[in-house]
């Protein structure tokens, strides 16, 4: 080989060492969020009331981690299965997400020797107690934002879960979503829960823990348009046929809900609260929704109201959303 060729060889070594060192650096160092906090959260009756009320009517850590009956309008989950996780509604080919991705067991099958800390850190940040980033279907950049004391308040909730034997897979990210995802993860930011006496900065809160702007603004090359938040139009494959659009919820008054009154807002959740009501059956490629209605029905009227303040204080967006494309066509 002449002088050129080794140089050129040498470099192109080079090249490769350095690329291989980058990327074990990468793969060591990411995600950044810092260890897990050393943590013992005090399980108190208060923090088991205000966990309980998150975990099944506002931040809804139940809809996700708990298998959802999808032959019934809405999907209400399994109450014998709180808990126990879902393998079967976060698919590549049940809702397109770039891979499988799967809602683990909150019961003390799985989680018995992770720490409070290491929980706290999952919830917040999206990294798992082995350093793991979680897919952010997981909604930890909202949790991230809420109080201390109210993800304390979940913690303490989950850890009176009854265990639940069940086995979550392991993720299968599609390329180069696994690399894509240890960028991801951030600092929580928290904050303080404002004061109820200023209904928008507290609905601003509480439509942030309940992560309403995930499902309501709609995507593109699967980031969030934040210039069109809440407009609604995000689509959803569902397991039962056919595709949902997330409705628009801006305070436009043509496409959106900007002539509800206060009143009908909260009607429209409590409306699914009526101990008469049942979920009727859904038939293949019929209409059904991803909102679990129930669950968010139990959260209070107070509650309900700020959000709609809220949301009456944003942009109005006009918008007109396509609710639901069957997948065949139906006679």
């Amino acid at each position: 080989m002449n002088k050129v060729g080794k140089i050129i060889l040498f470099i192109f070594l080079g090249i490769v060492g350095l690329l291989a060192i980058a990327f074990t650096y990468f793969m060591i160092e990411f995600p950044k969020v810092g260890d897990a906090p050393e943590l013992k959260v005090d399980i108190t009756e208060a923090r088991l009331e205000r966990g309980k009320y998150l975990f099944h009517n506002v931040s809804l850590c139940v809809d996700c981690h708990s298998p959802r009956d999808w032959s019934k309008f809405s999907a209400p989950p399994d109450e014998s299965k709180i808990g126990i996780g879902n393998n079967e509604d976060f698919l590549e080919s049940t809702i397109g997400l770039p891979g499988d991705f799967y809602a683990a067991n909150l019961t003390p099958h799985h989680l018995k020797d992770w720490s409070d800390g290491e929980l706290f850190r999952a919830i917040t940040s999206g990294v798992s107690k082995d350093g793991r980033p979680l897919f952010p279907i997981m909604p930890y950049m909202n949790y991230g934002q809420m109080s201390k004391e109210d993800i304390y308040s979940i913690i303490a909730y989950i850890r009176t879960l009854p265990e639940l034997k069940s086995e979550t897979p392991e993720p299968k990210p599609k390329f180069p979503m696994q690399f894509i995802m240890k960028l991801m993860p951030k600092e929580a930011t928290f904050s303080d829960i404002p004061p109820k006496t200023d209904n928008v900065a507290y609905g601003k809160y509480m439509i942030t823990a309940a992560a309403c702007s995930d499902c309501h603004t709609p995507l593109t090359k699967g980031q969030p348009v934040l210039d069109s938040a809440f407009s609604g139009g995000r689509e959803f494959p569902i397991p039962t046929g056919g595709t949902v659009a997330s409705a628009n919820i801006s305070p436009d008054k043509n496409t959106g809900i900007g002539t509800w009154t206060k009143e009908q807002f909260i009607s429209r959740f409590k409306s699914y609260a009526d101990s008469g009501f049942v979920f009727k059956d859904i038939d293949k490629n019929e209409f059904n929704t991803i909102m679990p209605w129930k669950k968010y029905a139990g959260m209070n009227d107070e509650d309900l109201g700020a959000i709609y303040d809220y949301l009456m204080s944003i942009k109005p967006i006009n918008k007109r959303v396509t609710r639901f494309v069957p997948s065949v066509a139906t006679k």
